[in-house]
């Protein structure tokens, strides 16, 4: 396999790896969006709280609702989402390092596929979420990150019972 071969190969295997990774971003961002939007505005339904944050974050990852009632909801609630959005640094200030990383990677991979999303690096910019002084990490801290804040998050288990000291199954 040629030089050029072994590149393109691995890309193929990087690329739905680190897609993942920033789609367990999301999906952290968004539970703790949807929370905040909880507390602030206890008196909406839950199911406003949770459509609400998917408009937002939607937004700002460049996502298309497949869901019709999502886009009517978004279409009632454009000004309302904008303005979320304006102010959402404040409300996931914690997390702003990891979605950082998680637009920069969602940006390379997707420009290894084909797909211009320098958009939603520009908003985030313009928004303040960016926090550009921050050096992009390579793919595998990234992930392993994205890893450990999952588990954190109770999204995914962590790496399991670690075997006897023999190397045989688990004590």
């Amino acid at each position: 396999m040629s030089g050029a071969e072994q590149e393109k190969a691995f890309d193929n295997r990087l690329l739905p790896v680190m897609m993942e990774a920033v789609d367990t971003v999301r999906m952290v961002l968004f539970k703790a969006y949807r929370d905040n939007l909880r507390l602030r505005h206890p008196d909406r339904p839950g199911d406003w709280h949770r459509r609400l944050a998917g408009a937002v974050l939607g937004n700002l990852f460049g996502l298309v609702p497949e869901d019709q009632e999502q886009t009517a909801f978004i279409a009632a609630n454009r000004e309302l989402a904008e303005r979320e959005l304006r102010g959402l640094g404040a409300h996931i200030a914690p997390l702003l390092p990891l979605l950082t990383d998680a637009l920069r990677m969602k940006a390379i991979c997707d420009n290894q596929r084909g797909v211009h999303s320098l958009p939603s690096l520009l908003m985030a910019r313009e928004l303040g979420l960016l926090l550009e002084e921050r050096d992009l990490p390579l793919p595998s801290v990234f992930m392993t990150s994205v890893r450990k804040l999952a588990v954190e998050q109770g999204l995914v288990e962590g790496f399991g019972t670690p075997l006897s000291s023999d190397g045989g199954a688990p004590a």
